[in-house]
């Protein structure tokens, strides 16, 4: 694992965050003929989600779960695909992505060949996202596991 310095996800600005608590992150992010869509990452270094213990597991679930129901709400995608890759920075975060039929690569991976060119997709506010995390969130931390 990469130390604390040199990771990409320990090195995030505090404005580029949607929602954060002592244990995670939610970022934004975007694919080109996607658009928005949510990466949760775990704050402490751990490469899997089976380094975490049992409160933690579900603790990082509760927020992935959240950060779903958010886009799901905002966005009506026909179908929400979430991931845990970390092939690139091992470090564990997932990757909460809605999916609309007339993406360009549905109905496989985001990271498949195009089917289709991109369309053009209304970027979501990051002020009305960040509302809608806060929102459903809050009772993440106030929850004790």
């Amino acid at each position: 694992m990469s130390e604390p310095e040199n990771c990409p996800l320990c090195q995030l600005a505090p404005t580029s965050l949607l929602w954060s608590d002592a244990y995670c992150l939610v970022i934004p992010a975007q694919i080109p003929g996607i658009g928005d869509f949510c990466r949760v990452v775990w704050r402490a270094h751990v490469r899997e989600i089976t380094d975490l213990v049992d409160a933690d597991r579900h603790r990082l679930l509760n927020v992935v779960m959240g950060v779903e129901e958010v886009l799901r709400d905002l966005l009506r995608p026909v179908k929400m695909n979430v991931a845990s890759l970390g092939n690139q920075v091992p470090h564990l975060h997932w990757h909460v992505i809605p999916r609309f039929q007339d993406d360009p690569f549905f109905p496989d991976s985001v990271w498949a060949a195009e089917r289709r060119p991109p369309g053009v997709r209304q970027a979501l506010s990051e002020d009305v996202l960040r509302t809608a995390l806060e929102k459903r969130l809050s009772s993440v931390t106030k929850t004790p596991l």
